[in-house]
């Protein structure tokens, strides 16, 4: 087979790898690994230009790794003035309309400069037992966003002119598939978030909320906790002083709710709709929970406006029965709201805490799709 029809195979299989994942890191692999492949390579390694941290930060190294390379690291990183030809093509050749063709070295030189003077990279091939690699900067939406690292072992044969000259053209092949995985994040990103305030929306609730029903399904010993809470006097800021106030302080509200879920590692953050959040926890105690919605409480009685915020409570670590469902946690959750808002409570009420007969946990199991008159409208279903 000639090799052009290889080369030509070659990156359609690194476009349509690309196509077939769903996330970033997904992508890396893919890119790196099809460069790797299409180039006859040993190793490879994909990594993003930060600017404001000027260094070229390492996403993926997929191959014949060295000691200290992982596959995902999460701090390999190398100031970009540590590397003269990177300096050069993002500061000079790119900035001055340049083409961004790919570059190869050696672990033999180039020498420049004083004498027993190289480049980092060739440091490092040699440091790594790597004989020569090829450099090909990626381009995204016109600016420079990165570069593929594609080595091989000493002994190999070395990249010629025509492997730059292809791994150039893989760099635009994975440029392209960046933006598509970006544009689907993206996407994915606005399904699950909430516009106003940047917390996650209902739907990205009942999806961790599956998972975590079904995770503490199969092992009780991971406490399931939702909280449910209501902002008070938001009609009322809405009704005397616009909505683009009541804008403000559903956005502040959402910053206060944020910062107390950071308090539960891996809490969801997340506004329902209208004047109603939650936080959603997998794996702290009842009583973390509990703590952390009293300190939700404390802060929204702060807030310039409003009114303060009525707040409930309902985990698996308290006495509340049996949870085989998410719209089960969510209804123990939202009847403690609801006797919270009615009783005016600085505090959060919690389900299973007043004994066998708790009044919350009751309301929350006899209400039904239909609730009794002078019960709250309706429980959320799902």
């Amino acid at each position: 087979m000639a090799e052009e029809e290889v080369r030509l195979r070659a990156v359609v299989a690194l476009a349509q790898a690309m196509a077939a994942v769903h996330t970033p890191h997904e992508s890396w692999r893919a890119a790196a690994q099809g460069a790797r492949l299409a180039l006859g390579g040993s190793f490879a390694a994909l990594s993003v230009w930060e600017r404001d941290r000027s260094r070229l930060r390492v996403l993926v190294n997929v191959g014949e790794r060295a000691p200290g390379e992982d596959e995902f690291p999460e701090d390999e990183a190398y100031p970009v003035h540590q590397f003269p030809e990177i300096t050069e093509f993002l500061h000079e050749r790119w900035a001055g309309g340049g083409e961004p063709d790919a570059w190869v070295e050696t672990a033999e030189g180039p020498k420049v400069g004083e004498a027993g003077y190289c480049h980092q990279r060739v440091a490092a091939l040699r440091r790594r037992g790597r004989g020569c690699c090829v450099v090909a900067p990626i381009v995204l939406h016109g600016r420079a966003w990165g570069e593929l690292y594609v080595a091989r072992p000493l002994g190999a044969p070395v990249f010629g002119r025509a492997d730059a000259d292809f791994a150039t053209v893989l760099a635009a092949v994975i440029a392209a598939g960046i933006a598509q995985t970006e544009r689907l994040e993206e996407a994915r990103r606005l399904a699950y978030t909430d516009s106003l305030t940047g917390l996650a929306n209902r739907r990205a609730v009942d999806a961790r909320l599956d998972e975590a029903v079904e995770l503490h399904r199969a092992d009780p010993a991971v406490v399931l906790s939702l909280v449910v809470c209501d902002l008070n006097g938001l009609k009322r800021v809405n009704d005397t002083r616009g909505h683009a106030v009541g804008d403000r302080l559903l956005e502040r509200f959402g910053s206060v709710l944020s910062l107390c879920g950071a308090m539960l590692p891996g809490a969801l953050a997340a506004r329902l709709g209208g004047d109603e959040f939650c936080l959603l926890a997998a794996g702290p105690s009842a009583d973390e929970v509990v703590r952390v919605a009293d300190e939700l409480c404390v802060r929204g009685e702060e807030l310039e406006l409003g009114e303060g915020v009525a707040c409930g409570v309902a985990s698996t670590g308290d006495p509340i029965g049996p949870v085989r469902s998410g719209r089960r946690l969510f209804r123990l959750a939202d009847a403690a709201q609801y006797r919270a808002k009615a009783a005016r409570s600085a505090k959060p009420v919690v389900a299973g805490r007043e004994g066998p007969d708790d009044p919350v946990v009751r309301l929350a199991d006899e209400a039904g799709p239909a609730p009794r008159a002078g019960e709250r409208r309706r429980f959320r279903g799902r």
